[in-house]
């Protein structure tokens, strides 16, 4: 399944549009990782737990996406937004949405065929 942010897929037309589809994740900051990244905060540097969290939560998001495209029978998603908010009561949670739209497609024939 081909996601992509433009509004167009190049070699390929748009034959039909599904609809918008989405893909919704939200991870709780255990409280190991918590306190690594105050420490990681306060000294400097990445907090690489944090990122390993962020990249999982973005592949699953993709991924639902990719589902919910599929089952309308789409061949792509286009115009795919992701956005990231940390939510709860002291922002220990963070929420990964992205939506798209769901198209079908048909390969353009080159010119020289």
């Amino acid at each position: 399944m081909m996601v992509s942010t433009t509004s167009t897929l190049e070699g390929f037309e748009i034959t039909e549009y599904l609809g918008i589809v989405t893909g919704e994740i939200i991870l709780g900051a255990n409280i190991l990782r918590d306190v690594m990244g105050t420490v990681t905060d306060f000294v400097g540097g990445r907090a690489a737990a944090y990122e390993e969290s962020l990249a999982s939560a973005r592949e699953t998001a993709l991924r639902d996406l990719a589902d919910a495209a599929q089952l309308l029978g789409a061949d792509a998603v286009v115009g795919a937004n992701l956005d990231y908010e940390t939510i709860g009561s002291r922002g220990s949670m963070i929420m990964v949405t992205v939506a798209g739209t769901a198209v079908r497609l048909k390969k353009r024939s080159s010119a020289s065929e």
